[in-house]
């Protein structure tokens, strides 16, 4: 009798302790959330590089008459970079996408550097969407950002938001995922820049 009611009030008491217990996180996709970022990227910077040239040949002159304001530097910087070295700037892009995802795949989704780069990303489609609008026109990247950019991002976020690791959002993320972006875009330039100048001194 008295093993039989211990039993009872054992079990009993498992199961409201299972009962009041929180339920357990749901785990990541960690392959499609973390290095899905570098396939998105991927198929985004394609678009950029398959249009870049024909976009700065055929766009730039109208832009330039419809926005006198705007310093003539940055038309001719726009106007400077060649196919090629947009390209090997993509590249350099892409080995800071690579270490991104493997952090994030490498720590669940829970990498800072990651989940900057990932708000970055989406950061840099709304801005794609915005440049778009201001020129009035298709710029390169435009079509994949709607499409592809901002809509993983959200999932990925989504994902890691489930699964327990997402770090809060708040305005400075905004704006160092926003400077993380624009940093590495920048130095990625740079970098090619370089090697192109390298290789004509040859």
């Amino acid at each position: 009798m008295n093993v039989s009611t211990s039993t009872a009030t054992s079990t009993s008491a498992s199961t409201s302790a299972s009962e009041s217990a929180p339920a357990a996180a749901p785990a990541i996709s960690r392959g499609a959330v973390t290095l899905g970022l570098l396939a998105a990227w991927a198929v985004h910077d394609l678009e950029e590089v398959a249009t870049m040239a024909h976009w700065t040949r055929t766009r730039i002159p109208a832009l330039r008459e419809r926005h006198p304001r705007v310093p003539d530097r940055i038309w001719r910087r726009l106007e400077a970079v060649d196919g090629r070295e947009f390209a090997t700037a993509v590249a350099v892009m892409g080995l800071v996408v690579a270490a991104a995802s493997a952090d994030g795949y490498r720590t669940g989704g829970r990498s800072a550097f990651y989940q900057a780069s990932l708000n970055g990303f989406g950061l840099h489609g709304l801005v794609h969407v915005a440049q778009a609008a201001a020129t009035r026109g298709y710029t390169p990247g435009v079509v994949t950002s709607p499409l592809l950019v901002v809509p993983f991002t959200l999932w990925a976020r989504g994902r890691l938001r489930r699964a327990g690791v997402l770090r809060p959002a708040r305005a400075r993320d905004v704006i160092s995922g926003l400077a993380l972006a624009g940093a590495a875009t920048a130095a990625s330039h740079a970098v090619a820049r370089r090697i192109h100048r390298a290789g004509r001194g040859r």
